[in-house]
């Protein structure tokens, strides 16, 4: 038997053969503060995928006004949210990664990158290349496509790839709206989270996060992916909960273009000038609490529902970490790693 080539003396050494799975939310501010908010806003609002207007009408309005104005009411509801350890939605998804790898364990390594602010796609990726990651599934934890959010994280993903000379074989996770495994992690989740409050609700609002109407019209089926989770959720959760009344709204509508409707804000003032005096909230297409959950629901929605005339009020948790939201992730990441491990 021949012995195994040597390697030459001036070889550099080189980790391959191991898979990677990076997992990407939208991203938050690195702190609090007007300064750090106006950076993430600055990279999060100039992307032609997130606002579809012509650069020349839209940088003198970015720089000029908004930039300008709303950092600083913005730094002040991040305040009202973030954590010891940083943004909840930082916090969360690094924990979701955590789970991850002990769940999948050490034949993956797991981590977790912001499209938006730190740590980036590009940075993420190329750690996971440095490990001997040659094979990695990228998974946007975006439940709904739609093109400001799954499609700019490839946008990213790509231009990270065409600054690598070696680049890894790339797997992405595609939308999973419609999965059987999501629709029963937010059953279990969600059920259990209504067992637990202190009343009954008599309506459950599912808030999707808002994207401008002509997105819908343009092709995204963003819309359709949203109202499709909602009628599955809805069925899953009706043996359990016969008497909840489940409605769907869409929230963190900007500026004075017609968005998707109904609109959350307008939904929960309306539910109590109707007479619903007891009222839970969830946002299913959220992998992890953030701003518009814990800021934008949790405290201003509570304050429009029990202004109008609401008595009861609660917003619930997203799937975070939990173990519902983990076995769901563990699922998904093992179905399209099937034949790299």
């Amino acid at each position: 038997m021949s012995e195994p080539a040597k390697l030459p003396a001036d070889h550099r050494p080189v980790a391959t053969g191991r898979v990677g799975v990076l997992l990407v939310n939208l991203g938050t501010p690195d702190a609090p503060t007007p300064g750090a908010v106006r950076r993430y806003l600055a990279e999060f609002l100039s992307d032609p995928r997130v606002v579809e207007i012509p650069s020349l009408v839209w940088k003198p309005i970015l720089h000029g006004i908004i930039l300008r104005t709303r950092p600083a009411k913005s730094a002040h509801a991040y305040q009202q949210v973030w954590t010891e350890k940083g943004s909840p939605l930082a916090v969360i998804t690094a924990a979701q990664a955590q789970g991850l790898q002990a769940a999948l364990g050490d034949d993956v390594q797991v981590g977790w990158a912001m499209r938006y602010g730190n740590p980036s796609i590009a940075s993420q990726l190329a750690a996971l290349k440095q490990t001997g990651c040659d094979r990695i599934l990228v998974a946007p934890l975006y439940p709904h496509y739609s093109g400001a959010t799954t499609a700019t994280a490839f946008d990213a993903l790509g231009d990270a790839l065409k600054a690598m000379r070696w680049q890894p074989a790339i797997r992405t996770l595609p939308p999973y709206h419609d999965d059987a495994a999501y629709i029963e992690a937010l059953r279990a989740d969600l059920s259990r989270q209504l067992a637990a409050l202190s009343f009954q609700p008599e309506v459950l609002l599912l808030s999707f996060h808002g994207m401008p109407a002509r997105t819908l019209e343009l092709g995204d089926p963003y819309h359709c992916h949203c109202r499709k989770t909602a009628r599955l959720l809805a069925a899953a959760l009706q043996p359990e909960h016969p008497g909840l009344r489940i409605e769907t709204s869409f929230q963190s509508r900007f500026g004075r273009a017609k968005w998707l409707e109904p609109y959350t804000d307008a939904v929960l003032a309306d539910e109590a000038r109707k007479g619903t005096r007891k009222l839970a909230i969830a946002a299913p297409g959220f992998a992890a609490d953030c701003l518009e959950t814990r800021e934008e629901l949790a405290i201003r929605g509570r304050e429009q529902f029990l202004e109008a005339g609401g008595a009861e009020f609660a917003a619930l948790d997203c799937l975070n970490d939990g173990k519902a939201g983990m076995a769901m992730l563990e699922t998904l990441a093992r179905r399209e790693l099937s034949g790299w491990i």
